[in-house]
């Protein structure tokens, strides 16, 4: 418990500063790429150690298929009621039935989809649930939930910029690392002590910052950070090993917060055929209605796993499940960062930005959450699988 009260206080840390530190450090926007890297190298680090402790059964690949088809709804729906929410109720009708609205809309409403895999698996760890069912099936959806929303980006980036050499060669990558994974699961004997691991991370924080520099096509470090721990043979992690993740997931989490964009004063890439920065300004009132109500939306959207698995779990650990989907950070962060360079903005991504910092001010209590029901059942308290 001590730990989730840690992870949460570092997250509104970091949430803090992302806003105070444009307004007071001279040039801190020329700072952010390497932060960026940073972020994503400690990532890339919690993703290795989840490779390394994920297991398939290689028998029985339908399970896996209809986990991805779980994961792809707590991706979709979400993000999809989020984007009817901007059309229909933020929007005039005049703009309700035209495609730069729907392309806008469902670029900026991705931001609801992904579920933090590096926060969600920091914070169950952090809260004792590692050996639990819930845990085991969090990882596999979160997983799959994440790759998702990163392949969707890429007919998305057509539908806005068009169709780009890179976009096909981002795909082939991506089924590459993922038939690597699968043919050499857990036979890599390389080393696997906490400063190899470190190293590994930001090797591959560093290449996917290169690829988005040479192609402008983010390649996020989830996919190949995880392959990487599901290659490597597994080994005992010692006591030192133990402290260097923990130390690293408390980095994480301010950089996660730090991640944010600036939700207010921040400078936007003017479009004038933007459609979001053409709505008329709202009142703060207005604006934290709307983000209260998008926050319930993109967490309503995630709840579909209360109706799966009904042979495995009990409906309070499916009911766990699904509110441990709940938390998003740095990927949610990346796609509003997307959004503002394709020249977005306006009342959308002002509502947005906001929905995703209070998800992430809440992360500890939705954790807490999870744990009451888990704790519950796992002292012995007997409930009937519904």
């Amino acid at each position: 418990m001590n730990k989730i009260i840690l992870y949460s206080a570092l997250l509104l840390i970091g949430l803090i500063f992302s806003q105070l530190f444009p307004q007071i450090i001279s040039g801190y926007e020329s700072v952010q790429p390497y932060l960026m890297v940073i972020t994503m190298s400690a990532l890339a680090y919690i993703m290795i150690n989840v490779g390394r402790e994920f297991e398939i059964d290689k028998n029985n690949l339908k399970q896996y298929g209809w986990d991805y088809v779980v994961a792809m709804t707590t991706a979709t729906f979400p993000w999809i009621a989020v984007v009817l929410y901007f059309i229909f109720v933020l929007l005039p009708p005049e703009l309700w039935f035209t495609g730069d609205a729907w392309k806008e809309t469902l670029v900026i409403g991705r931001f609801a989809a992904p579920t933090s895999a590096g926060v969600l698996f920091a914070m169950l760890a952090a809260a004792g649930l590692g050996a639990t069912w819930m845990f085991a099936k969090a990882r596999i959806l979160a997983i799959f939930d994440d790759l998702d929303t990163v392949l969707l980006m890429v007919p998305l980036t057509i539908l806005v910029v068009g169709w780009r050499p890179a976009l096909g060669l981002t795909l082939l990558l991506m089924l590459a690392i993922l038939v690597i994974g699968y043919k050499y699961l857990h036979k890599w004997n390389i080393p696997s002590s906490a400063p190899a691991i470190v190293a590994y991370s930001v090797f591959i924080a560093v290449i996917c910052e290169l690829f988005y520099l040479q192609t402008n096509i983010h390649f996020e470090v989830l996919l190949p950070a995880f392959v990487l721990g599901c290659v490597m043979k597994s080994q005992h992690e010692t006591a030192d090993d133990q402290k260097v993740s923990t130390i690293v997931a408390s980095a994480f989490m301010v950089l996660v917060g730090l991640s944010l964009p600036q939700i207010f004063g921040a400078p936007e890439v003017i479009d004038s055929s933007s459609v979001s920065m053409s709505m008329p300004a709202m009142t703060m009132k207005e604006i934290l209605f709307h983000v209260f109500m998008i926050s319930i939306i993109c967490n309503l959207g995630k709840m579909f796993p209360v109706f799966c698995y009904r042979k495995e779990a009990t409906l309070k650990e499916r009911l766990a499940l699904s509110i441990g989907m709940w938390p998003r950070g740095e990927v949610g962060a990346g796609v509003l960062m997307i959004s503002i360079g394709y020249g977005f903005g306006g009342p959308l991504v002002t509502i947005s930005m906001l929905s995703l910092a209070l998800n992430l001010i809440l992360t500890g209590f939705f954790i807490m959450m999870v744990r009451s029901l888990i704790i519950g059942k796992e002292e012995g308290v007997s409930y009937e699988k519904a």
